[in-house]
């Protein structure tokens, strides 16, 4: 049989393949350590990658509005950008900081009646240990008290010092995590201000290490995924606006306390998908039942009035119809993301999956196309 130079190449390139695979599966562990230690250098760099892009939404409908031949353009939209995502942080921290701090305080004010009813529940059980005792010798029990209370001092001397050995390793991932974020934000910015240079970089790349016709079949999947991520980045934050709003309105009407905190938590919290209102729901609910525990109950069912619309109205035609994903996709791609990467595979997984399902969708049609399968068969009565 004679072979051509293609055909060969085809070859090698398979039985090659085949035997890196292997080598991979022999090898899982150190592939995984390999990857892991790749992505701690990288981390920095995929941080200012996702922050660029988040700023990159804001910063691209600023900077439609300047004018197009103004000297500065684009630092100017950056620095604009800036300055509203700082403002609107310090304006939710300005709402969130005074209602956080009352409500703290007041617990703090409940904390001696607490404290005075356990000594008092702890001087009751002292006088109930002398007929344990008794009770215990009639089913002829031999319990060592001292001995419990000395295993007791020494179990929360063990967790006390787990504790602080905890508390060091916390406070060292606290500053690797600011220095990973403070590099990703500058990296961020190199980003933004040289957005067409690198993109322009990126498809001499693709056309120079790829077939035309692959390269072009990537750059529309790049597009595709720029597209649904922005138009997800915008439903999200959208509906978040709306429920917060419906939220204060609702509890405002109702004279519920903290109607403005409540409904910013629920818009912070709302940014993660389905699930996120109930922990602004939960937080709301801790605040208020330190004022009045039977508005707190008011408030829970309000919530679950408002999670209902929500559910069946405004996130699956908000944030569903922005990435082109049905609803019934929209809660797998959250279960499954959750399952995976916990919140942020929440945020990930629906854009993910709005490109995977549009991808998917093109190919099913034009397989159907191939084939010569009747539109009659397959499209809706």
């Amino acid at each position: 049989m004679d072979w051509n130079r293609d055909q060969i190449k085809q070859r090698l390139t398979v039985v090659c393949g085949g035997v890196l695979f292997y080598c991979v599966l022999q090898n899982l562990t150190a592939v995984f350590s390999i990857l892991a230690r790749l992505l701690g250098i990288l981390g920095p760099f995929l941080v200012g990658g996702a922050i660029a892009f988040v700023l990159n939404v804001p910063m691209t409908a600023i900077e439609r509005h300047l004018p197009a031949r103004k000297k500065g353009r684009r630092p100017l939209a950056l620095l604009l950008t800036l300055a509203v995502m700082i403002g609107v942080l310090t304006l939710a921290f300005c709402v969130i900081g005074p209602g956080i701090g009352e409500a703290v305080g007041s617990i703090g004010r409940q904390i001696p009646a607490a404290v005075q009813r356990l000594q008092d529940q702890l001087a009751r059980l002292e006088t109930l240990l002398p007929q344990l005792q008794t009770l215990a010798d009639g089913f002829q029990l031999n319990i060592d008290w001292n001995s419990l209370s000395r295993q007791a001092i020494a179990m929360a001397q063990d967790w006390g010092s787990r504790l602080l050995s905890s508390g060091g390793g916390l406070i060292g991932g606290v500053v690797s995590g600011v220095s990973i974020f403070v590099i990703g934000l500058i990296f961020s910015f190199y980003v933004l201000l040289q957005k067409e240079k690198l993109a322009r970089q990126g498809r001499q790349v693709c056309y120079a290490l790829l077939p035309e016709s692959w390269a072009d079949k990537a750059l529309d999947i790049l597009r595709l995924a720029n597209r649904t991520f922005g138009s997800f980045l915008s439903g999200q934050c959208l509906e978040a606006v709306i429920l917060g709003t419906l939220f204060v309105v609702s509890m405002t009407l109702f004279r519920m306390p903290y109607a403005l905190l409540v409904g910013v938590l629920v818009s912070i919290t709302a940014l993660i998908p389905v699930v996120g209102a109930f922990i602004g729901c939960a937080v709301g609910a801790l605040l208020i039942a330190v004022t009045d525990p039977w508005r707190a109950l008011w408030f829970i069912l309000l919530f679950l009035v408002i999670q209902q619309i929500e559910g069946n109205f405004i996130y699956p035609h908000v944030v569903g119809s922005s990435v082109g994903l049905p609803s019934i996709w929209v809660l797998a791609a959250v279960t499954l993301g959750g399952s995976l990467m916990g919140i942020a595979g929440m945020i990930f997984f629906i854009p993910l999956c709005s490109v995977l399902y549009a991808l998917f969708r093109d190919f099913i049609k034009n397989r159907l196309r191939r084939r010569g399968v009747p539109p009659g068969k397959w499209r809706d009565p």
